[in-house]
């Protein structure tokens, strides 16, 4: 059994689709980060970072005590290899996979997270602050595109490389990214929505937060921390 410490946020969305498409056995323990939860101290245990998803896996590799892990992309790399899926076998194909998957977590989850928070969260709407990160996100979209244009998946087969991706590219809207001028990406976006396991994914999301809130409350929790948040 693995817990999954889990929030609606695309970087949670990953884990649980890597987690139906492998078909194992998980509880998901949410976390409100709108609320305060990623500061409890049980969770920063488990993620020092204060940040979802975190699992603990209770049935690691080759026995022994639960194993905690923290950050997106190690857990999806964790779980590739403990069940063997979705991550080449051969040194080349894991070469392409990885270079992808941390293409996600160093460039399009970030740039596209810094859109929606001065499209969306920030107090004052700063015109360069938005053209810089819409830009930035739009010329990573192309990059997604471009690579899309003689493969049907990010690296080849579908792996962990795309589960890391496509929950980035859900909210294109909300990025002022319209799909229709990424016709490449188009295809793929829709192929991974209709996956069974990325719609039952989502629909888990939705049966733990079905109505997101972001109000000045939650802005507090989200946006206003600093290192005396850590040294508390």
């Amino acid at each position: 059994m693995i817990d999954l410490y889990y929030w609606t946020t695309p970087n949670g969305h990953k884990i649980t689709i890597f987690l139906e498409e492998a078909k194992l056995r998980y509880a998901v323990k949410p976390i409100n980060i709108s609320s305060g939860d990623q500061f409890a101290p049980a969770f920063l245990a488990i993620s020092p970072n204060n940040r979802i998803p975190a699992i603990v896996d209770h049935d690691p590799p080759g026995g022994g005590a639960p194993i905690p892990i923290f950050e997106s992309g190690a857990i999806l790399l964790y779980l590739a290899g403990k069940t063997g899926k979705f991550y080449p076998d051969d040194l080349r194909g894991r070469v392409d996979v990885m270079q992808w998957l941390f293409w996600q977590m160093g460039g399009l989850g970030p740039m596209a997270g810094q859109t929606h928070h001065f499209l969306h969260y920030a107090p004052e709407k700063i015109e360069y602050a938005i053209n810089r990160y819409v830009g930035e996100t739009s010329r990573l979209y192309a990059v997604l595109d471009k690579r899309l244009a003689d493969r049907e998946y990010v690296a080849g087969d579908y792996s962990i490389a795309d589960m890391a991706c496509y929950p980035w590219t859900v909210s294109h809207t909300r990025q002022n990214q319209n799909l229709e001028d990424f016709q490449n990406l188009r295809r793929w976006f829709d192929s991974i929505r209709a996956r069974p396991a990325v719609v039952r994914a989502y629909e888990k999301g939705k049966a733990v937060n079905s109505q997101p809130v972001v109000d000045d409350e939650a802005k507090k929790f989200l946006f206003g921390q600093t290192a005396a948040t850590v040294r508390r």
